[in-house]
């Protein structure tokens, strides 16, 4: 049997972690499977789990601000209810039907380019 992590282990994993702490994984699973999915590409490539929605430069230095979950998700959980990916939501928000929402990127544009 294989100890290979998969999108649907890492789910379980940081679900443990994450949900006690006000942060849910959102309810849409067409959405939330593949950005874990991502996530874990990322580690393989990069060696970190830098965020999926964004390009990571390959230094983790450079990166930390994007390895997930990101110091943006925070504010755009606050302020949207829900990440910048829409990997992270609140429990409010997955209670609820929601158009698409255009999240703006926070990230500096120093680091995007840097």
């Amino acid at each position: 049997m294989s100890d290979k992590m998969t999108a649907e282990k890492l789910y379980e994993l940081l679900k443990k972690i994450q949900e006690p702490r006000g942060f849910f994984f959102n309810k849409d699973m067409s959405m939330t499977l593949p950005l874990l999915e991502s996530l874990l590409v990322n580690k393989e490539e990069y060696g970190y789990m830098a965020c999926p929605c964004r390009l990571p430069n390959g230094e983790f230095d450079k990166d930390r601000d994007i390895v997930c979950p990101c110091e943006y998700r925070d504010p755009d959980l606050e302020e949207f209810g829900v990440c910048y990916c829409g990997l992270y939501v609140t429990e409010e928000y997955n209670k609820e039907d929601h158009d698409e929402v255009a999240i703006p990127e926070r990230r500096p544009p120093e680091k995007i380019l840097g």
